[in-house]
């Protein structure tokens, strides 16, 4: 039996064991698609966790657990009528062929970033009907994961800079923005301009390649690693960060950056 074989036969006893759950345990049972989407979120954001930590391990424990939420949605929607696994399996199935035709099709790319323009166009015409470029962003997304999925999109029409060098002047000039918003002590203004300087900061990142919520996510690590390091050095010589100035922290930071 190979591996693609194997993989059928657990999912199938996952199904089964997903029957048994929602039919005879009295937790599984009272669960709505609503009770479980807080925790979906959860599950996803613990696989994220595991990602960034590199920990195999623990991104596959986290994947069982998301396949287990799947068959869970699955299971409440074959219960309401409105669709079964196999529905769900059938769409994706679908969906990939139909918007990767440079694999399954005769049609060349380039490279992933044709492919990606691709998908956009072809994920419009799925449509019967004509919707708005951005109707297909979630709006429950974190802020920051939302700006990097609106730019994708909207460069998949062709809205994006000819050179990715360009975007620096857009941050220079939303960071002078910001600078006058400041100056003239206008709240609103600096709110404002200071969400126009990171929504261009989060565009260069695209543009550059970098995801800037793992960018972002690896200097908050840094950044409570270094103070850790502060902390316990502060408190291996008996003192408090309470007692101590702010040029005395500086001497344990650069120590702690040192060491790394």
């Amino acid at each position: 039996m190979d591996t693609i074989q194997r993989s059928a036969e657990e999912f199938k006893k996952l199904l089964s064991i997903m029957d048994e759950l929602r039919s005879k345990c009295p937790w599984d049972m009272k669960q709505t698609y609503e009770s479980l989407r807080k925790l979906t979120i959860e599950e996803t954001h613990e696989l994220a966790d595991a990602i960034y930590s590199g920990d195999d391990d623990g991104i596959r424990n986290e994947l069982g657990d998301l396949m287990l939420h799947i068959a869970f949605y699955a299971k409440i929607g074959t219960e309401k009528g409105v669709f079964t696994m196999e529905d769900v399996l059938k769409g994706i199935n679908n969906k990939l062929v139909y918007r990767h035709p440079h694999v399954f099709g005769n049609v060349a790319v380039s490279g992933p970033s044709e492919v990606e323009e691709n998908w956009e166009q072809l994920k419009m015409r799925e449509k019967e009907e004509y919707k708005p470029v951005l109707s297909g962003v979630p709006s429950s997304l974190p802020a920051m994961v939302k700006a990097n999925r609106i730019q994708e999109k909207v460069r998949g029409v062709g809205f994006d800079w000819e050179n990715r060098e360009q975007i620096w002047d857009k941050v220079l000039e939303e960071i002078t923005e910001l600078k006058e918003g400041i100056k003239d002590h206008n709240r609103d203004s600096i709110e404002s301009e200071l969400g126009d300087v990171m929504f261009s900061l989060i565009n260069a990142s695209r543009l550059y390649g970098i995801d800037p919520e793992a960018a972002l996510e690896k200097t908050n690590r840094k950044f409570i690693r270094r103070f850790s390091y502060l902390e316990k050095e502060t408190l291996s010589k008996g003192r408090s960060l309470h007692d101590m100035s702010l040029d005395e922290m500086n001497v344990i930071w650069e120590d702690a950056k040192k060491n790394e």
